[in-house]
């Protein structure tokens, strides 16, 4: 999971992390002083959801006994997926990280309400609040069914 990401797939994913904060940044009570960090919180979300969720794939499925080797990527338009290779080498899945995203965050447009409630946190606060809401928002139960779903998915058709 600390693995270094190549320069186009950095950019990627934090021009992801961008577009994350421009769709928070509509539906957060939001200032003008908010903005820095709102682009931080953005960011962070994007690079910690989308490389937990590559360690989580390669995880489960091991564990599943059908390993499949999961790695950030950038498509043909430069926006960050994951990508998914099963054993032989073989391209399983390509997932748009904006697709996991939005799936984790927002499904059907509407942010979760406890993500909504920790990300208002995060904003308001000092740097160890705002820090602690992101944790928050990464454990809350909401997100992590919707990873588990997601991981499902990718398993049966693995």
């Amino acid at each position: 999971m600390t693995a270094h990401l190549d320069a186009a797939t950095e950019s990627a994913l934090l021009a992801e992390g961008d577009r994350l904060a421009r769709f928070l940044g509509q539906r957060l009570r939001v200032t003008a002083d908010d903005t820095d960090r709102l682009q931080l919180i953005g960011r962070s979300l994007s690079h910690n959801l989308c490389r937990s969720f590559v360690a989580t794939v390669e995880q489960v499925s091991r564990h599943a006994g059908r390993p499949l080797h999961a790695e950030l990527d950038v498509d043909a338009y430069g926006h960050a997926t994951v990508l998914i290779v099963n054993a032989e080498g073989e391209s399983q899945a390509r997932l748009p990280c904006a697709d996991l995203l939005d799936e984790l965050l927002w499904p059907a447009g509407r942010l979760r309400p406890v993500v909504e409630e920790h990300l208002q946190r995060a904003l308001g606060g000092s740097e160890h609040q705002a820090t602690r809401a992101l944790v928050d928002t990464l454990r809350s139960k909401p997100v992590l069914d919707a990873m588990a779903q997601q991981l499902r998915q990718l398993l049966a058709r693995a």
